[in-house]
């Protein structure tokens, strides 16, 4: 056994060992909006090239965040590309990027319920995300396509980021800020409530967007490269697996992006350790933290792990998401989502360093919070149920369950634009809606956490 594989096999054992201290975090809420509606940009009604409707409702679990006031905001990614049509553009359409408001009313519900609480989610507003700044679209005549511009453009005199994966200029670099593609992931809120933050795996970027108008005010973060084109790189992101998860911190400072897989200088799809990259908004300092993928299987039989999301508890302490790609919708049986409890105060800066030998020494300690199928499985959902992708993550308002007031943690799907499926597991079809799972959280296991505080106003409605 070589010196990696021994430093790997040590600290994934030590993970993999690690029991919940979090036993009192349990669900007691599901919330769904219908996969098979509308949201509410009416002006992108038009089928798209896959045939799709623009603005069907879909993928908003992509990321989440509370905005303060029984307020979610909630970013879908690039589109319905589960729609097989145009292999060229890896099946990705000219669906214009956006993110939604969401009223959530949490209130106890009805003896004998299944739940103690009922989560109602209502859709208040769809925002479309674009900028003044001339952008590029690809013309579509290698994929036998028309132009990637939408034709909403000329009509809003703007120009929409869409999720179309040929709007980029091959003759310039991948992180290219002018390339109309974008693939959001994650979404956080400003502290005063006129800003959204979204990062983008296509760059991988963070964007900072008007929370009001969806115009793009500024670029936080520019690194790594970009898709197709990266096929003969030797480092930068594993393609469809850049930035991934999004985090503020509570005194709204900092932002920390999570890259979905370690990147290709550090062992690729297959490598155990990726990169959470801290970026200080007031100075524009960054600095880098390794973290150990659990999810990583045997080298002879080897998993595809991924960090989905990232909450953050304090300005230090934080929750992770990782899981696998099993589950409804996969036409599989869901297995592996966790979230992880890990510290970063005092952990080293690993910006200088390449390489799995590098980083196992420097990478982050981490615990089990929370085993999402093992706690669904005890409420009754079979896991053939539970989400493939549970991929954005909130801390929500706090509530009042018994006689403890405890805080709540939003877990949501990105259902890949699919409302119903039918596999071999459900033959007659089910449902496969937006769902928001709320879990319960003793402040005794989360200690020192902050909520993050928006100025007086800032949840009204944008």
């Amino acid at each position: 056994m070589t010196h990696q594989q021994k430093l790997l096999t040590l600290a994934l054992a030590a993970a993999l060992a690690t029991p919940s201290a979090y036993a009192a975090v349990d669900l007691i809420a599901i919330g769904t909006l219908s996969g098979n509606t509308s949201d509410l940009s009416t002006q992108t009604a038009a089928p798209l090239e896959n045939g799709a409707p623009g603005n069907l409702l879909g993928g908003i679990g992509s990321g989440i965040a509370y905005a303060g006031c029984n307020t979610l905001l909630a970013v879908p990614d690039r589109g319905p590309n589960a729609i097989s049509y145009n292999t060229a553009v890896s099946d990705t359409a000219s669906y214009i990027n956006r993110f939604h408001t969401i009223a959530i009313d949490l209130a106890p519900s009805a003896p004998g319920s299944a739940l103690p609480f009922d989560l109602t989610p209502t859709l208040t507003a769809t925002t479309l995300l674009g900028t003044a700044q001339k952008l590029v679209y690809g013309n579509g005549a290698l994929a036998g396509l028309s132009n990637g511009a939408p034709s909403l453009n000329s009509a809003d005199h703007t120009r929409y980021f869409t999720g179309r994966a040929d709007n980029f200029d091959s003759s310039r670099l991948s992180t290219d800020a002018l390339d109309a593609r974008f693939d959001p992931e994650s979404i956080r809120v400003s502290n005063d409530g006129s800003n959204v933050f979204i990062s983008d795996e296509y760059g991988p970027y963070i964007y900072r967007f008007n929370r009001k108008t969806g115009q793009r005010t500024a670029i936080e973060s520019l690194s790594a490269v970009g898709d197709d084109e990266i096929s003969g790189n030797t480092s930068g992101r594993v393609s469809n697996k850049g930035m991934e998860g999004l985090a503020i911190s509570p005194d709204g400072t900092t932002l920390y992006g999570a890259m979905q897989s370690p990147l290709l200088q550090d062992g690729g799809t297959n490598a155990a350790y990726t990169r959470i990259l801290k970026i200080d908004l007031v100075s524009g300092t960054t600095a880098q933290y390794a973290y150990a993928l659990s999810n990583i299987g045997t080298a002879s039989k080897p998993k595809y792990p991924t960090i989905s999301d990232i909450v953050a508890i304090n300005n230090h302490e934080f929750l992770v998401d990782e899981r696998d790609g099993k589950g409804l919708g996969d036409g599989s049986t869901a297995a592996f989502k966790k979230l992880f409890h890990i510290d970063i105060d005092g952990a080293q800066d690993v910006s200088l360093l390449t390489g799995a030998n590098a980083l196992a020494p420097a990478a982050v300690a981490k615990d089990l919070f929370l085993d999402i199928v093992a706690v669904l499985n005890a409420h009754a959902i079979d896991s053939i149920d539970i989400p493939a992708k549970l991929e954005g993550i909130t801390f929500g308002p706090d509530v009042e369950v018994g006689a403890a007031m405890k805080h709540t943690l939003i877990v949501a799907n990105d259902n890949d634009f699919v409302g119903t499926i039918t596999d071999s597991l459900h033959p007659a079809g089910i449902d496969n809606p937006n769902r928001f799972f709320v879990f319960a959280v003793d402040a005794a296991d989360v200690p020192a956490y902050q909520a993050q505080q928006f100025a007086n106003g800032s949840c009204k409605r944008h």
